[in-house]
């Protein structure tokens, strides 16, 4: 694949009006920060640097030193340096509630940035409850969930999944493969998206569901069983909720097999720019991704976030992607959030978040709503013989996050709002309580979260 320097060419334009907007401000206010002083404030970081899905984590643990970095270069938090701590929780899920632990009580972290999986989430989300701390995450995700705890940067299914089956519909696409490694996020992202075809009239048997283990990499049974699925005369997509390094062979396997996008295109939820970097691209060329942001984004916010990242981790190939500006935007969140605060305080910081605003790198605006949740734009990406993605469609302006989904009747009635007078993460709007009925089926509706081979 071509080096992503090419795409810094193409944004050359952006990156002079990005680069004459900050020298203006520059000249507005020339005073150097005073140097942060004092007991640093500290910030988890909760990424699994090893194991299945460090091929996705490590570089958001990457990214997120470089925010911490540029922020104590701006002079810290409250005059306070900030401090990174970093642990590697492996791919273990059991191991990702230990370390969280160990960040808050031990570590005296002030704020997590974690996890890729729902699994990984759940784990450490009654540690982050009763420890009373304050966690960020960055990853799509099936929603069916709000912690006050937690704040959801990453996409809910409104806000990627079901807007990607829009747009295939729109393509003329009539049977589906639901494709999926075998845990929560998968399992109950096509819950949702099998009741929505259903809705729309899709008819029972041209729905097929599948998944696998993680890591999973014998796929020619499988993608035989794809092939055959879509050989009837109608056209089928396959919508891959296949996570990590499962990624790789999966690709391999329908190119190996011939099939073309033209024939049944893929679109995927968890392969990014990172992912494409460590594979042969060119088999995958017209196979489709639905994410909130592409490295491809030609705006001035972007084309300076490409700069900077160049610039500290030292190398002109890296690339970004979606999670990586999750955290972006969730880190500059809790930063306004804590200067608003003037504390680190967790129940301050908590109240604070809603309604905090933050440029995305799309050239819009996300905004933290009460349910924990952030409004952004939905983009579909077509992979080009660059490893990069064409945009081929985005909604016009962002759209608002859902906690629980409209399309499963155990959810469809309840509601997250965690400022007053509601202050709930499962507030029922028949019953007009919190945690009630309609919350304990959804509860139950989820699927138990299974360890994966490690």
């Amino acid at each position: 694949m071509n080096s992503p320097k090419n795409w810094l060419r193409r944004l050359g334009a952006a990156a002079l009006v990005g680069s004459a907007m900050m020298t203006g401000a520059f000249a507005q206010d020339a005073a150097t920060p005073e140097a942060p002083s004092g007991e640093p404030i500290k910030v988890g970081v909760l990424h699994s640097l090893s194991g299945t899905m460090a091929i996705s984590e490590t570089t958001l643990k990457d990214v997120m030193l470089m925010l911490i970095d540029e922020q104590n270069k701006k002079g810290g938090l409250l005059g306070r340096p900030l401090e990174a701590v970093v642990v590697d929780p492996a791919s273990d899920w059991p191991l990702f509630a230990e370390q969280m632990r160990q960040l808050v009580s031990q570590d005296d972290a002030d704020v997590v940035f974690c996890c890729w999986t729902s699994v990984s989430r759940k784990s450490i989300l009654p540690v982050a409850e009763e420890l009373n701390t304050v966690v960020f995450y960055p990853v799509q995700f099936e929603g069916e969930e709000s912690s006050r705890n937690i704040f959801y940067t990453g996409a809910a299914p409104n806000t990627q999944a079901i807007p990607a089956v829009d747009y295939l519909m729109e393509e003329g696409v009539e049977r589906w493969v639901l494709e999926g490694t075998d845990y929560v996020y998968p399992r109950t992202t096509n819950k949702i998206l099998e009741q929505y075809l259903k809705d729309k009239g899709v008819a029972a048997e041209d729905i097929l569901v599948n998944y696998t283990p993680f890591g999973f990499s014998d796929w020619q049974t499988q993608v035989s069983r794809i092939k055959e699925f879509g050989a009837t005369g109608k056209k089928a997509a396959v919508v891959s909720t296949v996570n990590g390094d499962a990624n790789v062979p999966f690709y391999k396997e329908l190119a190996n097999q011939g099939i073309e996008a033209t024939d049944i295109p893929v679109v995927a939820f968890s392969v990014g720019e990172e992912e494409l970097a460590g594979i042969d691209t060119a088999p995958l060329v017209g196979h489709l991704a639905a994410w909130n942001y592409f490295m491809s984004v030609d705006t001035p916010e972007n084309a300076e976030f490409i700069e900077k990242w160049h610039a500290f981790i030292g190398n002109e190939d890296r690339v970004t992607n979606d999670p990586m500006e999750a955290h972006y935007i969730g880190f500059n969140m809790w930063v306004k959030a804590v200067e608003a605060a003037g504390t680190t305080d967790a129940d301050a910081v908590i109240e604070a978040l809603p309604g905090i605003e933050q440029a995305n790198l799309t050239g819009g605006t996300s905004v933290m709503g009460k349910n924990h949740y952030i409004s952004k734009p939905v983009l579909i990406g077509e992979i080009n013989d660059e490893g990069q993605f064409d945009i081929v469609s985005e909604t016009d302006g962002v759209v608002e996050g859902d906690a629980w989904s409209d399309f499963l009747p155990e959810s469809k009635g309840l509601v997250a709002d965690w400022t007053q007078p509601i202050n709930c993460g499962n507030y029922n709007t028949e019953t007009k309580s919190c945690g009630g009925a309609g919350a304990e089926e959804a509860a139950a509706a989820t699927p138990a979260a299974e360890p994966a081979a490690n």
